[in-house]
């Protein structure tokens, strides 16, 4: 994989951090909550309609960590832009404890929380920031063009 395209794929993989975060929290607007709702519902099996982010608390929580996400792909698009042609090094370590350390946190929460499908689900997430930065040998490949 180039530099260029390892770049290419951490700005998709952002864009869908970004898209993820605002569906999040738009679930903080009850009239926009039902794609949010259905996750929820996905993630804690069967799909039967208990689980809702109907109550303040839950859309609070929803804006806050919509938000979070969000950040996180702004983040390591901006990493991903503007670091990484000039610093691969310094951008694949960023990456990698940023990313990581969310995983870790939120999958071992998810699953201390009954809701190990989460867990799976994250490590999609992972997988999307991972693939491109870990085998990327840092001072061995050009900078982008």
């Amino acid at each position: 994989m180039t530099l260029e395209s390892r770049i290419r794929t951490l700005k998709i993989a952002s864009d869908i951090t970004i898209g993820f975060g605002l569906l999040l929290a738009a679930a903080a607007i009850p009239a926009l909550n039902g794609p949010a709702g259905f996750l929820l519902d996905l993630i804690y099996l069967p799909v039967n309609g208990a689980e809702t982010v109907d109550m303040p608390a839950a859309r609070i929580l929803n804006a806050i960590t919509g938000g979070l996400m969000t950040g996180l792909g702004i983040i390591t698009f901006l990493i991903a832009n503007e670091l990484m042609p000039r610093d691969p090094a310094l951008a694949r370590r960023l990456i990698l404890f940023g990313i990581g350390g969310w995983y870790v946190v939120d999958s071992s929460m998810s699953i201390a929380a009954g809701a190990p499908l989460n867990a799976l689900f994250n490590t999609g997430f992972l997988l999307l920031f991972y693939v491109p930065v870990w085998s990327l040998e840092p001072g061995r490949e050009a900078s982008a063009a």
